[in-house]
């Protein structure tokens, strides 16, 4: 059965942390002079030839004394964010509107602060386990940048991590709504971080899903991903707004633990249910945020997607090429640049796509767009979609 329509949800203030620069301006301004923020890899400890998404000046970043037990490269990501857009001012006025208590928070990632576990394991005690001064119950583990954040807002709402690979700070767009539907909170921040980390970068170049040069999404010549990183959050308040979540969709293939669906079927059910939440046809949409990771498979599955789906004129485009992979927040920053195409008039471009791969077939050729275009888009729509199918679809409007 499918979901009915749901009452357009506000998005009050934004937050973003990426590989372009502190704040969504410096994200516009890449996106703009079509410039990518990719970098040789000069991070892991041990030699991996690829190019990275790394937020500068992270390593520099210094927690407020009242949270420095927290302290490692994730929560200093997470820190940076914050203070970016005037989100963390944003949301104690919220506070101070709600009350704290109904303050919700949802955060999506993959690998939390898995780096302060890692950093344990290479100076295992003598008895084997991790030494004293690496005993962090707080930070091994997988709710520890969810915990961060709310200690650092001073929010006592709901509480929730999503970790669902690529798709976690999408789906959390759709917990927080229905959050707010069921009357659970009146306000939510929704957050996608995730930090360089080695367990990330050699297990996707395990799986030899890793380029070793930049990134290039639905191109010919594309070799595999680039990681990169980001901390990016939102928040979301009943009542108007110059940009609103109409719908959200999520669905799971079910058909392979890392692969997509052959035929996108999982992929099209969270398109299918989005759509009927924000009670709109697909050809409505004028703006495609790809999900465009530039691996072989995801990418010609997607595109078979976008060219049964949307109208031939959408305006497609995958930001990878430019941010890198951003992993757990990759929604988010997807949703981000879907606000720039609304509220701004900023549809990006795909950097790093030089001859859009023929075997797409011509239809998606046309859609996707290569270079960035000045006109502001009605409607906009979102794809994330993550290891074991895990998919979600978010779509925006302007109010």
């Amino acid at each position: 059965m499918r979901p009915g329509r749901i009452t357009p949800v506000a998005v009050t203030a934004h937050g973003l942390a990426c590989a372009a620069g502190v704040g969504l301006p410096a994200l516009a301004r890449a996106l703009r002079e079509a410039r990518s923020a990719l970098t040789p890899n000069d991070w892991s400890r041990v030699p991996l030839p690829s190019w990275i998404g790394r937020v500068p000046g992270v390593e520099a970043v210094a927690l407020p004394p009242a949270l420095a037990g927290w302290d490692d490269r994730a929560t200093r990501l997470a820190w940076l964010g914050l203070q970016a857009d005037g989100f963390i001012e944003a949301v104690g006025r919220a506070r101070a509107r709600h009350g704290a208590a109904r303050v919700g928070l949802v955060l999506g990632t993959s690998a939390s602060t898995i780096g302060a576990s890692e950093r344990a394991y290479r100076q295992p005690a003598a008895d084997g386990g991790f030494p004293p001064t690496l005993r962090h119950p707080r930070l091994n583990t997988v709710h520890a940048l969810t915990m961060f954040v709310q200690e650092a807002l001073a929010l006592q709402g709901p509480c929730l991590t999503v970790s669902t690979a690529c798709s976690s700070s999408a789906k959390a767009f759709a917990v927080a709504e229905r959050w707010l539907r069921l009357d659970l909170a009146d306000a939510v921040v929704v957050a996608g971080v995730d930090a360089l980390c080695e367990s990330i970068l050699f297990g996707f170049a395990a799986l030899q899903l890793v380029a070793a040069a930049p990134c290039r999404p639905f191109d010919a010549a594309r070799a595999g991903i680039s990681i990169g990183e980001a901390a990016g959050y939102v928040l979301l308040e009943r009542g108007p707004s110059a940009f609103l979540l109409l719908g959200h969709g999520e669905s799971n293939d079910a058909h392979h633990m890392s692969s997509p669906h052959p035929q996108g079927l999982g992929a099209e059910r969270a398109l299918d249910a989005a759509l009927a939440r924000a009670g709109l046809a697909a050809e409505a949409v004028d703006h495609l945020s790809l999900h465009g990771t530039a691996s072989a498979r995801n990418d010609e599955v997607e595109a078979a997607l976008v060219a049964r789906r949307y109208r031939a004129d959408v305006h497609a485009s995958a930001t990878k090429g430019t941010t890198g992979h951003a992993m757990g927040a990759a929604g988010i920053v997807g949703a981000l640049v879907c606000r720039l195409a609304l509220c701004d008039g900023l549809q990006a471009g795909t950097a790093g796509c030089d001859a859009p791969d023929p075997a797409l077939g011509r239809a998606f050729g046309a859609q996707l767009q290569r270079a960035p275009r000045l006109a502001p888009a009605r409607l906009a729509a979102s794809h994330a979609f993550g290891f074991g199918g895990n998919n979600a679809v978010l779509v925006f409007g302007r109010g």
